[in-house]
């Protein structure tokens, strides 16, 4: 069961604290293939990113509240979810989410 996150069909990407990545699942390294792809691992995501995104990272890692938006690049919709990981309780790096989204997608409001 520990294996299930590398063949996911979304973006797993994972840094620590100063930024380094240090996980990747498959997806995230086709996605980020042009740039390297698995080997960006160990790699610091500053050296690739505009200061308003490190400052993004950053505020995430202070706050611990997540960045939730979404793109669209080459006619493909995406949601991307930023969140701080933890290991015993504190906060211990981010992890990034990149999920392609359809492009007619059903919304139902719930009770």
């Amino acid at each position: 069961m520990q294996d299930w996150p590398l063949e996911f069909p979304g973006a797993i990407t994972v840094c620590d604290r100063d930024l380094t990545i240090v996980y990747m699942n498959d997806k995230s390294a086709k996605v980020f293939e042009k740039w390297g792809g698995a080997s960006l691992l160990g790699k610091n995501l500053m050296g690739c990113h505009k200061p308003e995104s490190i400052a993004t990272m950053r505020r995430i890692l202070e706050t611990g509240e997540p960045n939730v938006y979404t793109i669209e690049k080459g006619g493909i919709r995406k949601l991307i979810y930023q969140a701080p990981w933890k290991r015993d309780g504190a906060i211990a790096g981010l992890v990034e989410l990149s999920l392609e989204l359809p492009t007619e997608m059903p919304h139902f409001v719930r009770s």
